[in-house]
């Protein structure tokens, strides 16, 4: 009987132990676990600059264009979102074609609305290998997305480093942002709440915030073509 029960015992140890472990095992594996991954869609606020989407990942021109590497000697060219919402709802794009060599700094993009044309400058220069026909036929992805399926074309560029050295410094991106928005502002004071939907967003057209000045005129301020 005494051996039974010594049997027994040690039995239930076993058991008690084992459920233990098992236990210690499973909060440790919650513990090591990672956070769930937002959404991708969902950017982080520090990504956002008075409102408007300003991805970290991406490199500016003060021209308001942005580039991101393809691959090597590849860029892909587009405009930022404060460019986008000046611009607004577009009716046509002009883009250089496959073979024509840009330079930066200089008049390569058109944007044609209500009879006028506004022009952006390159970001970068090199040679175009590819443009975004989806947006050419659809223009509205240029304002409904501007760093995915709105980008403009893909530019081969032989020498990356001398021309991304004149692309603004990564640091300075959100400063040289809130400048702009500020300096958008500053032109009719009293229609700074009337420039942003509900949460602090940039409206589908901010030009028509404005009507009294010129589109061309307001976007060729801002996109160095004046």
């Amino acid at each position: 009987m005494t051996v039974i029960l010594v049997l027994f015992t040690f039995l239930l140890f076993i058991v008690i132990d084992t459920l233990l472990s098992r236990k210690k095992a499973s909060v440790g594996a919650a513990e090591a676990a990672p956070a769930m991954a937002a959404p991708a869609e969902a950017l982080p606020a520090g990504q956002y600059v008075e409102g408007f989407l300003v991805p970290e990942t991406l490199r500016y021109h003060p021209g308001h264009g942005w580039l991101s590497r393809e691959r090597k000697n590849v860029v892909r060219v587009g405009v930022d979102e404060f460019a986008a919402a000046l611009l607004g709802r577009v009716e046509k794009i002009e883009l250089p074609k496959p073979g024509h060599w840009v330079r930066q700094g200089q008049r390569s993009l058109g944007f044609l609305k209500g009879g006028e044309k506004a022009e952006m400058v390159s970001p970068i220069e090199g040679e175009v290998v590819e443009v975004n026909a989806e947006v050419l036929a659809n223009p509205a992805l240029l304002r409904e997305d501007p760093y995915g399926k709105g980008w403009l074309m893909s530019v081969f560029v032989p020498d990356e480093e001398s021309t991304i050295r004149n692309l603004l410094p990564t640091a300075m991106v959100r400063s040289w942002m809130r400048q702009t928005v500020e300096a958008l502002y500053a032109k009719q004071p009293e229609l700074a709440g009337a420039v942003a939907a509900d949460g602090g967003r940039p409206a589908e057209d901010l030009s028509a915030a404005f009507p009294n000045i010129p589109w061309k005129k307001l976007t060729g301020e801002f996109f160095l073509t004046q």
